[in-house]
Protein backbone atom coordinates (compact mmCIF):
# COMPACT_ATOMS: atom_id res chain seq x y z
CA UNK A 1 0.00 0.00 0.00
CA UNK A 2 0.87 3.33 -1.05
CA UNK A 3 -0.09 6.35 0.79
CA UNK A 4 0.46 10.09 0.06
CA UNK A 5 -0.25 12.16 3.25
CA UNK A 6 -0.09 15.38 2.01
CA UNK A 7 -2.02 14.86 -0.89
CA UNK A 8 -4.28 13.96 1.21
CA UNK A 9 -4.02 17.05 3.25
CA UNK A 10 -4.25 19.21 0.12
CA UNK A 11 -7.43 17.49 -1.30
CA UNK A 12 -10.11 19.91 -2.12
CA UNK A 13 -13.59 19.30 -1.79
CA UNK A 14 -14.96 17.30 -4.72
CA UNK A 15 -11.49 16.03 -5.52
CA UNK A 16 -9.57 12.06 -4.45
CA UNK A 17 -6.72 9.98 -4.44
CA UNK A 18 -6.73 6.83 -5.24
CA UNK A 19 -4.40 4.24 -3.42
CA UNK A 20 -2.03 2.31 -5.00
CA UNK A 21 -1.67 -1.19 -4.34
CA UNK A 22 -5.44 -1.70 -3.18
CA UNK A 23 -7.48 -1.57 -6.10
CA UNK A 24 -10.82 0.43 -5.83
CA UNK A 25 -9.56 2.12 -2.69
CA UNK A 26 -9.76 6.01 -3.00
CA UNK A 27 -9.96 8.91 -0.32
CA UNK A 28 -12.38 11.72 -1.60
CA UNK A 29 -13.26 14.78 -0.13
CA UNK A 30 -16.18 16.67 0.56
CA UNK A 31 -17.01 20.57 1.95
CA UNK A 32 -16.57 19.15 5.56
CA UNK A 33 -14.68 15.45 5.52
CA UNK A 34 -12.27 12.89 3.92
CA UNK A 35 -14.15 9.80 3.54
CA UNK A 36 -12.64 6.44 2.69
CA UNK A 37 -14.28 4.71 -0.44
CA UNK A 38 -13.83 1.10 -1.87
CA UNK A 39 -15.42 1.30 -5.19
CA UNK A 40 -16.62 -2.49 -7.15
CA UNK A 41 -17.99 -3.84 -9.88
CA UNK A 42 -20.99 -6.08 -8.39
CA UNK A 43 -20.17 -9.76 -9.18
CA UNK A 44 -23.72 -10.63 -9.93
CA UNK A 45 -25.21 -7.14 -11.98
CA UNK A 46 -21.92 -5.76 -12.89
CA UNK A 47 -22.50 -2.41 -11.72
CA UNK A 48 -20.57 -0.44 -10.00
CA UNK A 49 -21.01 0.12 -5.86
CA UNK A 50 -19.58 1.65 -3.47
CA UNK A 51 -18.79 1.16 0.19
CA UNK A 52 -17.90 3.72 2.86
CA UNK A 53 -14.83 2.49 5.16
CA UNK A 54 -14.50 5.56 7.72
CA UNK A 55 -13.46 9.22 7.41
CA UNK A 56 -9.60 10.20 7.63
CA UNK A 57 -7.49 11.11 9.62
CA UNK A 58 -10.33 8.54 12.37
CA UNK A 59 -9.65 5.85 10.06
CA UNK A 60 -5.97 5.89 9.44
CA UNK A 61 -4.63 4.72 6.39
CA UNK A 62 -3.51 0.73 7.74
CA UNK A 63 -6.76 0.53 8.93
CA UNK A 64 -8.56 1.50 6.10
CA UNK A 65 -6.74 -0.97 3.81
CA UNK A 66 -7.26 -3.79 6.43
CA UNK A 67 -11.44 -2.82 5.48
CA UNK A 68 -10.44 -2.80 2.16
CA UNK A 69 -8.93 -5.91 2.49
CA UNK A 70 -11.88 -7.62 4.31
CA UNK A 71 -14.14 -7.04 1.54
CA UNK A 72 -12.51 -7.48 -1.34
CA UNK A 73 -12.22 -11.02 -0.34
CA UNK A 74 -16.21 -10.92 0.23
CA UNK A 75 -16.35 -9.66 -3.51
CA UNK A 76 -13.55 -12.36 -4.44
CA UNK A 77 -15.91 -15.22 -3.55
CA UNK A 78 -18.63 -13.38 -5.11
CA UNK A 79 -20.68 -11.57 -2.57
CA UNK A 80 -22.20 -8.10 -2.21
CA UNK A 81 -19.14 -6.23 0.16
CA UNK A 82 -22.43 -3.46 0.55
CA UNK A 83 -24.46 -5.99 2.14
CA UNK A 84 -21.63 -7.95 4.14
CA UNK A 85 -20.74 -4.12 5.33
CA UNK A 86 -24.87 -3.43 6.06
CA UNK A 87 -24.77 -6.89 8.32
CA UNK A 88 -21.36 -6.13 9.84
CA UNK A 89 -23.12 -2.35 11.23
CA UNK A 90 -25.67 -4.28 13.08
CA UNK A 91 -25.19 -4.89 16.81
CA UNK A 92 -25.10 -8.88 17.86
CA UNK A 93 -28.46 -9.80 18.55
CA UNK A 94 -30.32 -7.09 16.91
CA UNK A 95 -30.88 -8.88 13.58
CA UNK A 96 -32.98 -11.61 16.06
CA UNK A 97 -35.11 -8.85 16.89
CA UNK A 98 -37.66 -7.64 14.80
CA UNK A 99 -38.70 -4.66 16.76
CA UNK A 100 -34.82 -3.30 16.68
CA UNK A 101 -34.60 -3.14 13.17
CA UNK A 102 -34.96 0.81 12.56
CA UNK A 103 -37.96 1.79 10.14
CA UNK A 104 -38.87 5.29 8.25
CA UNK A 105 -41.23 5.53 10.94
CA UNK A 106 -38.13 5.40 13.12
CA UNK A 107 -36.59 7.93 11.11
CA UNK A 108 -39.32 10.30 10.95
CA UNK A 109 -40.25 10.37 14.90
CA UNK A 110 -36.76 10.66 15.31
CA UNK A 111 -36.17 13.88 13.35
CA UNK A 112 -38.93 15.69 14.91
CA UNK A 113 -38.05 14.99 18.19
CA UNK A 114 -34.36 15.48 18.03
CA UNK A 115 -33.94 18.05 15.48
CA UNK A 116 -37.80 19.92 14.35
CA UNK A 117 -38.95 20.75 17.89
CA UNK A 118 -35.20 21.50 18.96
CA UNK A 119 -34.83 23.95 15.80
CA UNK A 120 -37.86 25.43 14.34
CA UNK A 121 -40.26 27.20 15.67
CA UNK A 122 -43.69 24.71 17.28
CA UNK A 123 -45.95 25.20 15.04
CA UNK A 124 -43.53 24.52 11.75
CA UNK A 125 -42.26 21.70 13.45
CA UNK A 126 -45.82 20.46 14.01
CA UNK A 127 -46.41 21.30 10.02
CA UNK A 128 -43.47 19.25 8.81
CA UNK A 129 -43.65 16.42 11.39
CA UNK A 130 -47.48 15.81 9.94
CA UNK A 131 -46.50 16.47 6.46
CA UNK A 132 -43.70 13.64 6.44
CA UNK A 133 -46.01 11.29 8.45
CA UNK A 134 -48.85 11.74 5.97
CA UNK A 135 -46.05 10.77 3.07
CA UNK A 136 -45.35 7.43 4.37
CA UNK A 137 -47.97 6.67 6.30
CA UNK A 138 -47.91 3.34 4.53
CA UNK A 139 -44.37 2.36 4.65
CA UNK A 140 -44.06 3.65 8.22
CA UNK A 141 -42.70 -0.21 9.38
CA UNK A 142 -40.49 -0.21 6.24
CA UNK A 143 -36.85 -0.68 7.42
CA UNK A 144 -34.40 2.43 6.22
CA UNK A 145 -32.33 -0.94 4.68
CA UNK A 146 -34.71 -1.63 2.17
CA UNK A 147 -35.06 2.20 0.95
CA UNK A 148 -33.55 2.36 -2.60
CA UNK A 149 -33.43 4.36 -5.09
CA UNK A 150 -36.83 3.24 -6.57
CA UNK A 151 -38.45 3.43 -3.25
CA UNK A 152 -37.34 7.26 -2.82
CA UNK A 153 -38.41 7.97 -6.63
CA UNK A 154 -42.21 6.54 -6.38
CA UNK A 155 -42.70 7.77 -2.94
CA UNK A 156 -41.79 11.34 -4.19
CA UNK A 157 -43.36 10.79 -7.98
CA UNK A 158 -46.61 10.15 -6.07
CA UNK A 159 -46.75 13.84 -5.09
CA UNK A 160 -45.25 14.95 -7.35
CA UNK A 161 -49.32 16.73 -8.87
CA UNK A 162 -48.38 19.10 -5.75
CA UNK A 163 -44.67 19.94 -6.59
CA UNK A 164 -44.22 22.24 -3.58
CA UNK A 165 -45.57 19.51 -1.17
CA UNK A 166 -43.21 17.00 -3.04
CA UNK A 167 -39.82 19.19 -3.20
CA UNK A 168 -40.70 19.69 1.15
CA UNK A 169 -40.89 16.18 1.77
CA UNK A 170 -37.85 15.25 -0.38
CA UNK A 171 -35.73 17.82 0.96
CA UNK A 172 -36.81 17.11 4.91
CA UNK A 173 -36.44 13.14 4.38
CA UNK A 174 -32.45 14.07 3.10
CA UNK A 175 -32.19 15.97 6.51
CA UNK A 176 -33.60 13.34 8.33
CA UNK A 177 -31.65 10.62 6.93
CA UNK A 178 -28.57 12.63 7.85
CA UNK A 179 -29.45 13.31 10.82
CA UNK A 180 -30.37 9.53 11.18
CA UNK A 181 -26.39 9.24 10.14
CA UNK A 182 -24.94 11.47 12.42
CA UNK A 183 -26.46 9.39 15.43
CA UNK A 184 -25.40 6.48 14.85
CA UNK A 185 -28.76 5.11 14.08
CA UNK A 186 -28.31 3.78 10.58
CA UNK A 187 -24.70 3.13 8.76
CA UNK A 188 -22.76 5.62 7.50
CA UNK A 189 -22.39 3.84 3.90
CA UNK A 190 -26.45 3.98 3.45
CA UNK A 191 -26.79 6.15 0.20
CA UNK A 192 -29.12 8.94 0.90
CA UNK A 193 -31.67 8.03 -2.07
CA UNK A 194 -33.57 11.56 -1.11
CA UNK A 195 -31.60 13.91 -1.51
CA UNK A 196 -30.33 12.54 -5.10
CA UNK A 197 -33.53 11.44 -6.81
CA UNK A 198 -35.58 14.30 -8.95
CA UNK A 199 -32.84 16.54 -8.70
CA UNK A 200 -33.99 19.94 -10.03
CA UNK A 201 -36.65 18.50 -11.91
CA UNK A 202 -39.91 19.41 -9.52
CA UNK A 203 -41.05 22.66 -10.05
CA UNK A 204 -44.41 24.69 -9.09
CA UNK A 205 -47.26 24.99 -11.21
CA UNK A 206 -48.66 27.94 -8.76
CA UNK A 207 -52.00 27.38 -6.99
CA UNK A 208 -55.11 26.75 -8.21
CA UNK A 209 -57.55 28.88 -9.71
CA UNK A 210 -60.68 27.96 -10.94
CA UNK A 211 -59.60 24.08 -11.43
CA UNK A 212 -56.64 25.90 -13.46
CA UNK A 213 -52.85 26.37 -12.16
CA UNK A 214 -52.06 29.72 -11.93
CA UNK A 215 -48.12 29.52 -12.66
CA UNK A 216 -45.53 30.91 -10.74
CA UNK A 217 -45.44 34.38 -12.48
CA UNK A 218 -44.98 37.16 -10.19
CA UNK A 219 -47.45 39.40 -9.74
CA UNK A 220 -47.15 43.69 -9.26
CA UNK A 221 -50.06 46.05 -9.29
CA UNK A 222 -49.60 48.51 -12.22
CA UNK A 223 -50.04 52.50 -11.08
CA UNK A 224 -53.69 52.31 -12.49
CA UNK A 225 -54.70 49.29 -10.40
CA UNK A 226 -53.11 50.70 -7.46
CA UNK A 227 -55.57 54.05 -8.29
CA UNK A 228 -58.67 51.99 -8.58
CA UNK A 229 -57.45 49.49 -5.42
CA UNK A 230 -57.36 52.43 -3.27
CA UNK A 231 -59.83 54.63 -4.69
CA UNK A 232 -62.78 52.22 -5.32
CA UNK A 233 -62.11 48.78 -3.31
CA UNK A 234 -60.45 48.97 0.14
CA UNK A 235 -64.67 49.72 1.28
CA UNK A 236 -64.93 46.35 0.52
CA UNK A 237 -62.72 45.25 3.53
CA UNK A 238 -62.94 45.55 7.43
CA UNK A 239 -60.79 48.72 8.56
CA UNK A 240 -58.54 46.03 10.24
CA UNK A 241 -57.88 44.60 6.92
CA UNK A 242 -57.91 48.15 4.89
CA UNK A 243 -55.27 49.47 7.97
CA UNK A 244 -52.83 46.32 7.11
CA UNK A 245 -53.18 46.26 3.28
CA UNK A 246 -52.18 49.91 3.06
CA UNK A 247 -49.17 49.42 5.37
CA UNK A 248 -48.20 46.77 3.14
CA UNK A 249 -48.13 48.85 0.01
CA UNK A 250 -46.65 51.67 1.70
CA UNK A 251 -43.93 50.26 3.34
CA UNK A 252 -42.98 47.08 2.01
CA UNK A 253 -43.21 45.57 4.88
CA UNK A 254 -44.13 41.48 5.90
CA UNK A 255 -47.35 40.99 6.61
CA UNK A 256 -46.41 38.80 9.82
CA UNK A 257 -44.75 41.62 10.96
CA UNK A 258 -47.35 43.86 10.51
CA UNK A 259 -49.52 42.08 12.53
CA UNK A 260 -47.09 41.51 15.45
CA UNK A 261 -46.85 45.14 15.83
CA UNK A 262 -46.75 46.54 19.56
CA UNK A 263 -47.15 50.44 21.12
CA UNK A 264 -43.62 50.26 22.05
CA UNK A 265 -42.11 49.46 18.78
CA UNK A 266 -42.95 52.97 17.57
CA UNK A 267 -41.00 55.80 18.60
CA UNK A 268 -40.89 59.28 17.42
CA UNK A 269 -36.92 60.32 16.74
CA UNK A 270 -35.05 63.25 16.36
CA UNK A 271 -34.93 63.31 12.42
CA UNK A 272 -38.83 64.16 13.28
CA UNK A 273 -39.79 60.80 11.51
CA UNK A 274 -42.11 58.61 13.22
CA UNK A 275 -40.38 55.25 13.52
CA UNK A 276 -41.01 51.25 13.51
CA UNK A 277 -38.24 49.19 14.88
CA UNK A 278 -39.42 45.54 15.12
CA UNK A 279 -36.87 43.43 17.38
CA UNK A 280 -34.99 41.05 15.07
CA UNK A 281 -36.55 38.28 17.20
CA UNK A 282 -39.86 38.58 15.77
CA UNK A 283 -38.93 38.71 11.82
CA UNK A 284 -38.22 36.18 9.71
CA UNK A 285 -34.68 36.85 9.80
CA UNK A 286 -34.40 36.24 13.62
CA UNK A 287 -32.37 32.44 12.83
CA UNK A 288 -29.45 34.40 11.05
CA UNK A 289 -26.58 35.68 12.87
CA UNK A 290 -26.01 38.45 10.98
CA UNK A 291 -29.50 39.85 10.78
CA UNK A 292 -30.61 43.20 12.97
CA UNK A 293 -33.47 44.92 13.78
CA UNK A 294 -36.37 46.14 11.30
CA UNK A 295 -36.26 49.76 11.07
CA UNK A 296 -39.16 51.20 8.93
CA UNK A 297 -40.07 54.98 8.76
CA UNK A 298 -43.59 55.65 8.07
CA UNK A 299 -44.76 58.27 6.20
CA UNK A 300 -48.30 59.52 5.05
CA UNK A 301 -51.42 57.29 5.47
CA UNK A 302 -49.22 54.76 7.53
CA UNK A 303 -47.84 57.12 9.59
CA UNK A 304 -51.60 58.31 10.25
CA UNK A 305 -52.50 54.40 10.56
CA UNK A 306 -50.39 53.43 13.16
CA UNK A 307 -50.63 56.86 15.07
CA UNK A 308 -54.53 55.90 15.44
CA UNK A 309 -54.01 51.99 16.27
CA UNK A 310 -51.28 52.92 19.05
CA UNK A 311 -54.03 55.94 20.73
CA UNK A 312 -56.64 53.00 20.24
CA UNK A 313 -54.39 50.73 23.45
CA UNK A 314 -54.05 47.83 24.34
CA UNK A 315 -50.72 44.93 23.29
CA UNK A 316 -50.87 45.18 19.96
CA UNK A 317 -51.50 47.52 16.94
CA UNK A 318 -53.81 44.46 15.38
CA UNK A 319 -55.25 42.79 17.52
CA UNK A 320 -57.44 39.49 18.10
CA UNK A 321 -59.39 37.21 19.92
CA UNK A 322 -58.83 33.10 20.16
CA UNK A 323 -61.94 30.97 20.09
CA UNK A 324 -61.21 30.78 23.97
CA UNK A 325 -61.37 34.28 24.07
CA UNK A 326 -57.86 34.89 24.50
CA UNK A 327 -56.54 38.65 23.21
CA UNK A 328 -53.61 37.88 21.05
CA UNK A 329 -51.93 39.47 17.79
CA UNK A 330 -54.12 38.77 14.46
CA UNK A 331 -52.66 36.40 12.10
CA UNK A 332 -51.37 37.20 8.28
CA UNK A 333 -53.38 34.35 7.00
CA UNK A 334 -56.76 35.63 8.33
CA UNK A 335 -55.25 38.73 6.18
CA UNK A 336 -54.78 37.05 3.28
CA UNK A 337 -58.22 34.96 3.48
CA UNK A 338 -59.89 38.16 3.86
CA UNK A 339 -58.41 39.57 0.86
CA UNK A 340 -59.28 36.15 -1.32
CA UNK A 341 -62.69 35.77 -0.27
CA UNK A 342 -63.40 39.49 -2.22
CA UNK A 343 -61.59 37.52 -5.27
CA UNK A 344 -63.66 36.93 -8.22
CA UNK A 345 -62.13 33.16 -8.23
CA UNK A 346 -63.27 32.60 -4.65
CA UNK A 347 -65.51 29.65 -4.41
CA UNK A 348 -65.69 29.30 -0.75
CA UNK A 349 -68.98 30.26 0.82
CA UNK A 350 -70.89 29.97 -2.00
CA UNK A 351 -73.55 30.56 -0.22
CA UNK A 352 -72.36 33.91 0.73
CA UNK A 353 -73.38 36.86 -1.88
CA UNK A 354 -70.92 39.41 -1.69
CA UNK A 355 -69.40 42.24 -3.87
CA UNK A 356 -66.17 41.33 -5.15
CA UNK A 357 -62.91 43.14 -5.61
CA UNK A 358 -62.77 44.68 -9.71
CA UNK A 359 -58.78 44.83 -9.53
CA UNK A 360 -58.16 40.90 -8.58
CA UNK A 361 -55.60 37.92 -9.06
CA UNK A 362 -53.35 39.93 -5.74
CA UNK A 363 -52.26 38.67 -2.38
CA UNK A 364 -51.16 41.13 0.41
CA UNK A 365 -47.74 40.20 -0.46
CA UNK A 366 -47.75 40.84 -3.86
CA UNK A 367 -48.04 45.14 -2.40
CA UNK A 368 -45.40 44.53 -0.64
CA UNK A 369 -43.11 43.38 -4.50
CA UNK A 370 -45.21 46.39 -5.94
CA UNK A 371 -43.71 48.80 -3.57
CA UNK A 372 -40.30 47.55 -4.24
CA UNK A 373 -40.39 47.66 -7.82
CA UNK A 374 -41.81 51.31 -7.92
CA UNK A 375 -38.75 52.15 -5.63
CA UNK A 376 -36.77 50.39 -8.40
CA UNK A 377 -38.62 52.05 -10.87
CA UNK A 378 -38.07 55.61 -9.20
CA UNK A 379 -34.26 54.87 -8.67
CA UNK A 380 -34.05 53.70 -5.38
CA UNK A 381 -30.54 52.02 -5.06
CA UNK A 382 -30.69 48.43 -5.13
CA UNK A 383 -28.99 47.86 -1.48
CA UNK A 384 -31.73 50.83 0.52
CA UNK A 385 -34.28 48.58 -1.28
CA UNK A 386 -32.76 45.91 0.06
CA UNK A 387 -32.75 47.24 3.63
CA UNK A 388 -35.91 48.52 3.31
CA UNK A 389 -37.07 44.98 2.65
CA UNK A 390 -35.36 43.38 5.62
CA UNK A 391 -33.22 41.11 2.96
CA UNK A 392 -29.94 40.05 4.62
CA UNK A 393 -27.10 40.92 2.75
CA UNK A 394 -25.62 37.33 1.50
CA UNK A 395 -21.55 36.77 1.44
CA UNK A 396 -18.83 38.74 2.24
CA UNK A 397 -20.62 41.96 1.39
CA UNK A 398 -22.92 41.68 4.54
CA UNK A 399 -20.25 40.63 6.30
CA UNK A 400 -18.02 43.95 6.09
CA UNK A 401 -20.58 46.62 5.36
CA UNK A 402 -22.64 47.09 8.39
CA UNK A 403 -23.76 50.33 7.50
CA UNK A 404 -28.14 49.92 7.88
CA UNK A 405 -29.26 53.29 5.90
CA UNK A 406 -31.82 54.38 7.99
CA UNK A 407 -31.41 58.05 6.47
CA UNK A 408 -31.74 56.77 2.74
CA UNK A 409 -34.81 54.09 4.11
CA UNK A 410 -36.59 57.79 4.99
CA UNK A 411 -35.61 59.46 2.01
CA UNK A 412 -37.25 57.02 -0.54
CA UNK A 413 -40.40 55.62 1.80
CA UNK A 414 -40.90 59.39 1.58
CA UNK A 415 -40.90 59.85 -2.20
CA UNK A 416 -42.99 55.84 -2.45
CA UNK A 417 -45.32 57.75 -0.19
CA UNK A 418 -45.80 61.25 -2.32
CA UNK A 419 -45.96 58.40 -5.55
CA UNK A 420 -48.71 56.70 -4.32
CA UNK A 421 -50.60 59.30 -2.92
CA UNK A 422 -50.16 61.18 -6.67
CA UNK A 423 -51.54 57.72 -8.17
CA UNK A 424 -54.97 57.79 -5.73
CA UNK A 425 -55.38 61.92 -6.64
CA UNK A 426 -55.34 60.95 -10.59
CA UNK A 427 -57.52 57.89 -9.88
CA UNK A 428 -60.06 59.96 -7.95
CA UNK A 429 -59.52 62.65 -11.16
CA UNK A 430 -61.04 59.61 -13.78
CA UNK A 431 -64.38 59.72 -14.69
CA UNK A 432 -66.65 56.83 -12.71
Amino acid sequence: MQFDARAAKALQPGAYIVVQGCNGLRLVASLSRKTWIYRYKHPATGQMKQVRLGHYPDVPPVDAAARWAELRAVRDAGGDPQAARKLAAVPAGVAAQGAAVYTLGDLVRDYATGYLQVRREAKGARAVQRRLEKATLKHQATPVADVTRRFAFDLITGLADRPVLANSVKTELAAAWVHAMDGGRIPDDLPNWWAQVLARKLRSKGAKRGGEHKGTTKRVLQDAEIGALLACNMHLFSQQVQDFVTLQLWTCTRGAEIVAMRPEFIRGEADGVLWWTMPKALTKNRHIDAAVDLRVPLFGRAEKIVRRLVAAGGPWLFPSVSRAGVLQAQTQAYMQSKVHYRQPYCASRPDHVRERLSVTHWSPHDLRRTGRTLLAAMGCPHEVGEAILGHVVPGVAGDYNLYRYDKERAHWLARLDAHLEGVVTRAADLPA
